[in-house]
């Protein structure tokens, strides 16, 4: 049975914070623009999302980092691993509750019904991972780049070699789908098929809502109702043509 998540934010304060955040996540960190939260995430050096995490600018010397609560550790360590040598400094701020505003979510200390959150991240196509789904993932296959959490034209981050030949020279096989389905709400991370992992899901009134990464063909095989995303999120995943 899915559970709700829960999250906790973290402070990275410091000269070398946004250079350093430059040179981890998929998204261009020096273009983002002040107190806009974005979904991005760090990759491994096999272009997998590693971690997936909120990301606001509070200004080039402050950021505020969210992530599920069973990840967290392991990103702290990363950044301490990988930061030794940065100046920065990176503090936990506390437990946080989430908001979908628009096309993003924002969060805050004042508790939220994170269960209404989750649906409506869901129906929204604002896929999240957590501990069992890290490592499993693209950025293009989640549409990161939809949502501005990832950019082609950025430097160097880990990962970025593969996750570029991908966008340049590729297309995807799997890709992001919202579906409805019968029965009980499948786990994160769960196989549906060979060729449909879930990525979120949540019990509803008529069996569940997911978000699944897929093979279109997959989900016709299933007999699963594919339903639309918002427009932004609802095209071709794969580089457009000149």
């Amino acid at each position: 049975m899915s559970t709700a998540p829960a999250f906790i934010a973290l402070s990275l304060a410091g000269v070398d914070a946004q250079k350093f955040l430059q040179g981890q996540v998929t998204l261009h960190v020096e273009r983002l623009e002040e107190n806009t939260t974005r979904y991005t995430g760090i990759c491994n050096l096999k272009g997998r999302l590693q971690f997936g995490l909120w990301l606001t600018k509070l200004n080039p010397e402050r950021f505020v980092i969210v992530t599920t609560t069973d990840q967290a550790d392991e990103l702290a360590k990363h950044i301490q691993k990988f930061g030794a040598f940065s100046k920065m400094k990176l503090e936990v701020l506390g437990k946080v509750y989430p908001t979908l505003m628009d096309d993003c979510t924002n969060f805050a200390e004042s508790e939220t019904n994170v269960t209404a959150w989750q649906r409506a991240a869901i129906e929204a196509g604002q896929a999240w991972l957590n501990a069992s789904s890290l490592n499993e993932f693209q950025p293009q296959e989640l549409r990161l780049h939809q949502r501005e959490g990832v950019h082609y034209d950025k430097g160097c981050y880990l990962g970025q070699e593969i996750v570029a030949r991908l966008w340049f020279k590729a297309k995807p096989k799997h890709w992001l789908h919202l579906v409805q389905g019968q029965g009980a709400a499948p786990e994160t991370a769960s196989k549906l098929h060979n060729d449909v992992d879930v990525v979120n899901a949540i019990g509803t009134e008529q069996g569940y809502l997911a978000l699944v990464v897929a093979k279109p063909q997959a989900l016709v095989e299933l007999g699963l109702e594919v339903l639309d995303l918002p427009e932004y999120l609802n095209g071709d995943v794969a580089r457009p043509q000149a």
